[in-house]
């Protein structure tokens, strides 16, 4: 796997541990299968092995999993969005929201 390369500019080995602390987070009490996240990890990690990059940054990371919980759950999406990219009021929500209907 590629290093990922934080926003502070450190780089850190790929941990599939961290990638799935996130998505169990995001969708947390919500009626999404284990088997799903399963499937969601192993396409980004395929997805991660077939760009042959070296390094990836953190925020390519967060986005591939965005579009992978807007698969899987609407209101995870939301929930990680809002942390992900730090929301600081409800308009931000509203534009999560609309983002997800056009298919993010």
């Amino acid at each position: 796997m590629p290093q990922v390369v934080k926003q502070g500019g450190h780089r850190a080995d790929f941990s599939e541990e961290k990638l799935r602390v996130s998505f169990s987070r995001a969708l947390h009490k919500r009626p999404v299968s284990t088997e799903s996240v399963d499937e969601a990890v192993r396409r980004i990690q395929q997805k991660l092995l077939a760009s042959g990059a070296r390094e990836v940054t953190s925020r390519l990371i967060g986005e591939m999993v965005m579009k992978e919980l807007g698969r899987l759950d609407k209101v995870a999406y939301v929930r990680f969005a809002s942390v992900y990219r730090s929301f600081e009021d409800v308009s931000e929500f509203s534009e999560a929201i609309e983002e997800l209907s056009r298919g993010a």
